[in-house]
């Protein structure tokens, strides 16, 4: 069983950082998918996550953020079970949002134009390969959120943009 949860598990460094989305000159250069996610109660900077992506489940649990990188263990569940941990085991409000993944030069930016309580916020992520990656900006990326800790999804599970 072990070896089977080896094969499945996709664990690294994530190194991600976020932007504000200003203007509309995203919108129409790629189709959007739509997640629900919510989070578990922790204690000392660690993130259980609860995502369902269409038809697929997954849960992943991310270490303490160090400068904009940090631990990240991500394991697909089935969907019934996703469902039932939303339910029941995370935090409310959940996270509803639409994802678009944009093409921009040799990396793929995600914008994440949230919903229900977060209604109103659109901001950019992307995932670089080491801290120090050169990076091209598009036009309709606005202000760097990365170190600003109330733009990240388990703290907007929290305190959602509608509460700001």
């Amino acid at each position: 069983m072990l070896e089977t949860w080896k094969s499945i598990a996709c664990m690294s460094t994530e190194i991600e950082r976020k932007f504000l989305v200003s203007g509309d000159g995203w919108r129409g250069l790629a189709p959007g998918t739509i997640y629900r996610q919510g989070y578990m109660p922790t204690q000392n900077g660690i993130t259980v996550r609860v995502r369902v992506i269409g038809s697929q489940g997954y849960l992943t649990v991310k270490g303490r953020t160090t400068g904009i990188s940090r631990l990240e263990f991500e394991y697909p569940i089935p969907i019934a079970d996703a469902w039932e941990m939303l339910d029941n085991f995370c935090a409310k409000p959940l996270i509803e949002k639409t994802r678009y993944q944009i093409k921009y030069g040799d990396i793929i930016w995600e914008v994440d134009e949230f919903h229900g309580d977060n209604q109103g916020l659109i901001i950019a992520e992307v995932e670089l390969a080491t801290e120090n990656q050169i990076i091209t900006i598009p036009e309709w990326i606005g202000a760097e959120v990365s170190h600003e800790p109330k733009y990240f999804n388990a703290n907007l599970a929290k305190h959602p943009y509608s509460r700001w």
